[in-house]
């Protein structure tokens, strides 16, 4: 190998080193904002309302699809590893008896619908765009988070049915759905919008 390519070879290197620190430094600082906003909770009967689905989508959406699933896969397991990084304290053992376990469960594809989408929204770049492509992209973006937390939904209601129903009829999909979805909407609505601008105005900051 000649000398100039023993340069762009070490430099390649170094290059590839920051990345991989970046990205765990990144990873890291919002597997545990996931857990500050864990312990911000309001109880709303047997679920608490969070602040966790707007970390989850803004991860997503400002790390994309990998590293945004990737930091939501290490918190849960720092969760088995037994810290107390779930709401009210607890760690995977004793949140998993509990009606709030299939939203953790769900906040994997929350996270991955979320990057997905605005891997490609911003494939070209994060360049300035006229107005109205960027309220277009910021309404898109929104409408990928709104179906991840869809499927977070939908995880946290089939659990529910599951530990305290038995049996997805429908009266009992029906009393599901008013404890797991319903008083959710609105708030999880503001939340989503909210995270939707976050990544939007912040994205140009963080390296693909």
């Amino acid at each position: 190998m000649t000398e100039p390519e023993q340069n762009v070879s070490s430099e390649q290197t170094q290059h590839d080193k920051k990345h991989h620190i970046r990205d765990i430094c990144h990873i890291s600082l919002f597997a545990a904002l996931f857990t500050v906003c864990a312990y911000v909770a309001v109880p709303l009967g047997e679920i608490s309302f969070t602040l966790q689905t707007l970390a989850i989508c803004v991860a997503g959406g400002l790390l994309g699809a990998k590293r945004g699933t990737l930091s939501v896969f290490v918190y849960i397991l720092l969760g088995i590893c037994g810290i107390p990084v779930f709401t009210g304290g607890k760690n995977f053992y004793a949140m998993l008896p509990g009606a709030s376990a299939g939203y953790v469960c769900g906040f994997l594809f929350t996270a991955l619908i979320s990057g997905l989408c605005a891997d490609r929204l911003y494939r070209g770049g994060t360049g300035s765009l006229s107005h109205a492509r960027s309220f277009l992209r910021l309404l898109l973006l929104a409408l990928g988070m709104s179906i991840g937390v869809a499927v977070c939904y939908l995880f946290g209601t089939a659990w529910y049915l599951l530990i305290y129903r038995g049996s997805a009829t429908a009266d009992h999909l029906q009393a599901a759905l008013t404890y797991c979805v319903y008083p959710f909407l609105l708030p999880d609505f503001i939340k989503i919008c909210a995270a939707a601008i976050l990544v939007t105005r912040l994205k140009h900051f963080v390296k693909a």
